[in-house]
């Protein structure tokens, strides 16, 4: 029954990080006049931070600088904190 209750908390932490990351990602795509096109959850693993065990979980989004083109840009996130956005360069109108 623990490890029942214990795998449904893990399922609703990665929610919770998945969806904190398409909203940061969105504000961030807003700030950079670019288009989010999608966010896939590429690797999830626990570590420490700070003595901390937490979730570090790491993306792959896709967006578009000028609505023709598309690019592919890494997120990290430590819990629902976003520590690092990776972009290519890309051509913007």
């Amino acid at each position: 029954m623990i490890s029942i209750l214990g795998v449904f908390a893990l399922f609703w932490r990665i929610r919770a990080i998945s969806e904190q990351v398409k909203i940061s990602l969105q504000q961030y795509c807003d700030n950079q006049n670019m288009q989010l096109i999608s966010v896939a959850r590429k690797k999830t693993r626990i570590k420490s931070h700070h003595g901390k065990l937490d979730l570090h979980t790491d993306f792959n989004f896709e967006f578009s600088g000028n609505g023709e083109d598309s690019y592919q840009g890494n997120v990290s996130m430590i819990g629902l904190r976003l520590t690092k956005i990776d972009t290519p360069a890309y051509k913007i109108d």
